[in-house]
């Protein structure tokens, strides 16, 4: 029997082996919030910052330009939201289809 061939990769998408194994210490021992000033809260800040500093040199952005969201509808928001602001002086109208994601939407 083959593999079933996953075709929904837009709500969720497998993790790649580099980035599980970069995560992997974040979903077990190392789990302190980074906005914590203990010990394990700056470590968990300094992964996030590292991972922001990759992510902006893989972009060919600066890192203050990447913003990482808790997944996709706060994402969406986020960037309506930015372009809204960005565009304030031509209204105040946000136009979208039927075919808008919820997240959109609403």
């Amino acid at each position: 029997m083959s593999a079933p061939v996953y075709l929904d990769h837009a709500a969720t998408t497998p993790v790649a082996p580099e980035v599980r194994a970069a995560m992997l210490p974040f979903l077990g021992e190392v789990f302190g919030n980074p906005s914590s000033a203990h010990a394990t809260g700056r470590a968990a800040r300094v992964a996030v910052d590292e991972g922001r500093e990759r992510v902006a040199a893989a972009l060919g952005c600066a890192a203050s330009e990447v913003v990482f969201t808790s997944g996709g509808s706060e994402a969406d928001n986020l960037a309506i939201r930015g372009a809204l602001d960005r565009h304030a002086d031509r209204g105040r109208h946000l136009v979208v289809t039927a075919i808008e994601h919820d997240a959109v939407a609403r």
